[in-house]
């Protein structure tokens, strides 16, 4: 499963392709020598190793990170970015033994490769493209009904917004110019006409090397013919209501793009990235943050691995200093109709950047970062419907809340046709995804709407108001096998108002606006 939370076309859903990083790298002595952490003799540090990058996680006092920062040079470590509020720094080194070494330091909590691959690796991964928006004469004919309806020329063919009110939602309150939600992933092209209007160019910026890049321009798709997903997600949450195209959950609102995946065809959202997006939206004013994937290489982080420990610890880090500035962090649940709630789960995608080992952990340890993390707003995927999209993670008292993700499955009726979500891509365009990465930005854009109505509410109290405002259909009746084939059975537990599939129930966007 690609770490991005859509869906590869093997299984009815497109999914983007991906990157890897292109930063200028310094070259690091063969061999050096350091003391040996609590004592007075020197270590040879070799630098023999692939290059691999690094998360050091320490205390915040000003003497313990700058032992820590010294300790990163003797080890043989080149210091990219420290984020020194949250104790957190992104390292790069040769040496095999780095993360041994500096975890042996005295103030350092964790630390870990943030990798398994080179930072120049030349692995690739093909994923499915998408469905580019075609319109028959169905299509044609609810697109021409939209724009007599005063509606946006596409949006007949967005049965979402409607199934969580979001088209009327608009009526009462757009959203306020004054909330941002900023969409984490493979960059945002605000060039497009739905998005332009409402992008914010000031609170956005490239994490891909693990330090902020406000370059204008930097935040742009690397590839814009296979770097659409953020782009997609951009225009779920925000695209205007201006006569162009579709329209967004909250149209009012501003969106910006922090691009955190690698430049080449592996598209990996990399720990130092994420920790660098988190900690760049909080100090830019950002209201909420949309973030549909998961940190790679490892699609769950087990505490008993030192360098998954470190992973989870850095981005719970930033995104708690994120929380902690009044955002709002929402993450999809994942694409493998995982029960996150189960003993045990079978990862056989781990680590994706080089070989993957499959081994079983168990869900309540091993952490689905960031969807996972305390105070992340964990979102499963709805078909038009209303039921759990087939693909869907789910787990009771993992999921939070769901939103319309789309399900091929669950087809409508004309005029959409499509069950899939439709929004904008690079170059002005249009296309169809479905995954969960296509509901976190609904539950992202109706939790701007919240921020709009109550701009004093804190990210605990628009939480509670997701939730309280949810609407949940219960587990079904009958056994959930929505191809009658037994591939996607999964098991709904639970109550009518707080189960598995749902968590408390799919968003109400009218609702935000309204109570």
């Amino acid at each position: 499963m690609a770490h991005l939370r859509s869906r590869r076309r093997h299984a009815l859903l497109a999914a983007p392709i991906g990157l890897a990083l292109t930063a200028s790298l310094g070259f690091l002595p063969g061999t050096a020598s350091a003391a040996a952490p609590g004592t007075g003799t020197k270590a040879a540090v070799t630098a023999d190793g692939p290059l691999l990058s690094y998360v050091v996680n320490t205390g915040t006092d000003r003497a313990t990170l700058a032992k820590v920062k010294k300790a990163v040079g003797q080890a043989g470590g080149t210091i990219v970015a420290s984020y020194d509020r949250i104790g957190v720094i992104v390292a790069h080194s040769k040496n095999p033994a780095f993360g041994t070494t500096l975890r042996a330091v005295p103030g350092v909590q964790s630390a870990g490769a943030t990798r398994t691959a080179p930072l120049k690796s030349a692995a690739t991964t093909d994923y499915g493209k998408p469905e580019k928006l075609k319109l028959d004469k169905a299509g044609a004919l609810a697109a021409a009904r939209s724009a007599a309806d005063g509606k946006e020329p596409l949006e007949g063919l967005q049965w979402d917004l409607g199934a969580i009110g979001a088209d009327q939602a608009a009526k009462v309150n757009p959203g306020s110019k004054k909330v941002t939600v900023a969409v984490i992933d493979t960059g945002v092209d605000d060039t497009h006409p739905d998005l332009a209007p409402n992008f914010s160019a000031s609170q956005s910026a490239s994490c891909v090397t693990g330090k902020a890049d406000t370059t204008p321009g930097a935040w742009r798709p690397n590839d814009p013919a296979e770097d659409y997903h953020g782009t997609h997600v951009a225009g779920t949450i925000a695209a205007a209501r201006n006569g162009s195209g579709v329209a967004g959950v909250a149209p009012g609102v501003k969106v910006s793009g922090i691009r955190v995946s690698t430049p080449d065809k592996n598209s990996f959202f990399y720990a130092e990235s994420v920790v660098c997006a988190f900690v760049f939206a909080a100090d830019h004013g950002v209201s909420v943050t949309n973030n549909s994937y998961f940190v790679d290489p490892w699609m769950f982080n087990c505490p008993d691995n030192a360098d998954q420990k470190a992973i989870a610890d850095a981005v719970g880090r930033a995104a708690k200093y994120a929380e902690g500035k009044g955002i709002v962090n929402v993450a999809s649940a994942g694409n493998s109709n995982f029960d996150l709630a189960a003993k045990e789960i079978a990862d056989g995608g781990s680590p994706n950047d080089t070989t993957p080992q499959p081994r079983k952990i168990d869900p309540k340890q091993c952490l689905d970062v960031p969807a996972q993390l305390p105070g992340v707003v964990t979102v499963s995927a709805t078909g038009v419907k209303s039921q759990k999209s087939f693909y869907s993670n789910y787990g009771l008292n993992a999921v939070d809340v769901a939103a319309p993700g789309g399900d091929s499955l669950q087809v409508p009726e004309l005029p959409a046709k499509d069950g899939r979500i439709l929004s904008t891509m690079p170059g002005g365009d249009w296309a169809y995804l479905q995954g969960t990465s296509m509901a976190g930005p609904h539950v992202a854009g109706v939790a701007a709407l919240m921020k709009s109505a109550h701009p004093k509410s804190s990210p605990q109290e628009i939480q509670w108001l997701l939730k309280a405002q949810a609407k949940n259909p219960g587990c079904p009746t009958a056994a959930y096998d929505p191809d009658g084939t037994g591939k996607y059975k999964a098991a709904c537990t639970g109550t009518q108002h707080v189960n598995s599939f749902y968590g408390f129930g799919i968003v109400d966007a009218l609702a935000a606006v309204k109570n």
